[in-house]
């Protein structure tokens, strides 16, 4: 029996990876043709959205791991005032939907924009390579900061201590010690963010303008021209590099965790010399300034939500809000499609994680790289794929696809999680619950994942977050049975019907914050249950 539960859950696994996405994976190359491909590598269009993706890249990576590092620098070395209010700012930007940065970017400095026309009194427009960059750099500074801050509080402050003490100035200490010390997650940020950079569909749909990339460029080819062996191609052009990033932060995350592991702890740490008065008045205005902007773009969606018309009737008005009754159905669809794919993405997350880590099952190797390969795969390629494979065996199932589209978009996250939790876990819990006449399984669910429980629950929360304002991966596969928010938002954007987007952006919004925050809540009472009990 024991032997016989655990061969079920390692072949439902195999079966999930197998037709969920290695098959898609499959189709969509099989349907790119030689000829497919040269014509993308020697079209002009096509090379130049190369080159613009190139360059996107390139300049959106360095700007946001250089933003998101100053910030983590300033909140966990500066000794800046205000420090807690600030470190809560990339995490709240970081659960937002998507779309909201490029929504809220139009409505800020578009050509109506609150600054630009309201303010300044400019007729411009920062559609193209300048908006891009903009939107993208304050979308992707958030996972710079988190990796860059975890870097920072888990470095030894004792060398800085040490060189301070033998004369060495602050800003000599800062080159030669703590930047150095931070190259690792300095590169491991810069990496994960180039492959989110390259991913990215929202923001260069909305913002970009005649700015062509390789992510749009895929819908563009299948929407509009229904070539379906183009769009293909131009998506394997953008996995290739996608995938040598991932495998290159990927193996850089493993070697950092293994030098880091032989670190004493940090009861032997000195504490840290505050920085220099010019110092904190510079890093604190800083802070202030990339809060400011990011905190506009709330501002922005919410008084899009209760004007007339943004930038021309700004007399307050409720038929926006109202309108959201006419999109009940999206919203159900969102949150009910994100509910169900955040629960599959957690559930074979933790199985994944279990059979990899804790067990000598065959092909777990093979198992580990596949949890890991969509977060090197372009949203829209996937779609793609999705969409391909779906034909191929005449599937027509939208929603049962979307859902399995957004759980195999986030497996990544929760399967990183995972292997993170279980590993700080002792085997000989697992020992002890097997000497107990337990199955492997049995300890799986009885012992391990209770344990487990805050990293599941971070997991699936995440995962329902990102999935109800998900984009890419979807926008081949809605059909009018099953229309999203995200999509609709999207559509309402690109009619120009602003007000509309904005208070359906506003209500998405509040509906992840109230989930966030009930599930906060829930995992408080249930954490206050145990104490009692014990």
């Amino acid at each position: 029996m024991k032997s016989k539960s655990l061969s079920f859950f390692w072949i439902v696994t195999i079966l999930y990876i197998s037709v969920c996405i290695v098959f898609p994976l499959v189709c969509v190359a099989l349907s790119v043709t030689p000829s497919d491909l040269r014509k993308v590598f020697s079209t002009d269009v096509w090379l130049t959205a190369m080159r613009n993706t190139v360059l996107e890249c390139v300049c959106s990576s360095t700007l946001s791991v250089l933003v998101g590092y100053i910030f983590a620098y300033a909140v966990v070395k500066g000794d800046i005032p205000f420090s807690k209010i600030f470190r809560a700012v990339p995490i709240i930007h970081l659960v937002t939907p998507p779309f909201v940065g490029g929504l809220s970017f139009i409505l800020l400095v578009g050509r109506q924009g609150f600054i630009t026309k309201t303010l300044l009194g400019l007729d411009v427009s920062l559609y193209g390579f300048w908006g891009l960059l903009i939107s993208q750099v304050l979308c992707f500074f958030p996972i710079a900061y988190m990796i860059c801050a975890e870097t920072l509080r888990g470095m030894n402050p004792n060398y800085e201590q040490a060189a301070l003490g033998m004369g060495a100035s602050r800003l000599r200490i800062f080159l030669t010690i703590t930047l150095p010390l931070s190259l690792p997650g300095i590169l491991s940020a810069l990496l994960f963010i180039a492959v989110s950079v390259l991913s990215d569909f929202g923001n260069p749909m909305i913002v970009a303008g005649r700015f062509r990339v390789l992510a749009v460029e895929i819908y563009t080819q299948l929407t509009g021209w229904m070539n379906a062996g183009i769009s293909a191609s131009i998506g394997l052009v953008l996995v290739v590099p996608s995938v040598l990033l991932f495998l290159a932060q990927n193996n850089l995350v493993k070697k950092n965790a293994k030098k880091t592991a032989t670190i004493g702890g940090k009861s032997q740490f000195l504490p840290s010399k505050k920085s220099s008065l010019p110092t904190r008045i510079f890093l604190t205005a800083f802070c202030i300034a990339v809060s400011l902007a990011v905190l506009l773009q709330f501002v922005a969606i919410i008084f899009g939500a209760f004007q007339k018309l943004w930038g021309i009737d700004t007399s307050f008005t409720l038929k926006h809000i109202q309108s959201v009754l006419n999109y009940s159905t999206e919203l159900k669809n969102s949150v009910f499609f994100a509910f169900l794919g955040a629960l599959i993405s957690t559930f074979f997350a933790c199985v994944s994680a279990f059979i990899v880590s804790r067990t000598d099952l065959k092909l777990k190797r093979c198992i580990d790289i596949f949890a890991q390969i969509p977060a090197a795969v372009p949203g829209s390629l996937f779609g793609l794929a999705f969409s391909l494979a779906a034909n191929s065996v005449g599937f027509k199932n939208s929603a049962a696809l979307i859902v399995i589209a957004i759980s195999v978009g986030f497996l990544p996250f929760s399967y990183r999680i995972m292997t993170s939790v279980l590993s700080q876990i002792k085997t000989t819990l697992d020992d002890g619950a097997t000497s107990l006449g337990a199955g492997k399984i049995r300890g799986l669910f009885t012992v391990l994942l209770p344990i487990s429980s805050g990293g599941i629950f971070s997991s699936f929360l995440y995962d329902f977050v990102r999935g109800v304002g998900t984009m890419s991966a979807v926008i081949f596969l809605v059909s009018f049975k099953t229309p999203l928010t995200s999509i609709k938002i999207l559509n309402l954007a690109e009619e120009g019907f602003w007000g509309k987007a904005a208070s359906l952006a506003l209500f998405l919004t509040v509906i992840t914050f109230s989930v966030i925050g009930g599930g906060k809540l829930l995992a408080k009472l249930a954490s206050s249950m145990r104490r009692r009990e014990k």
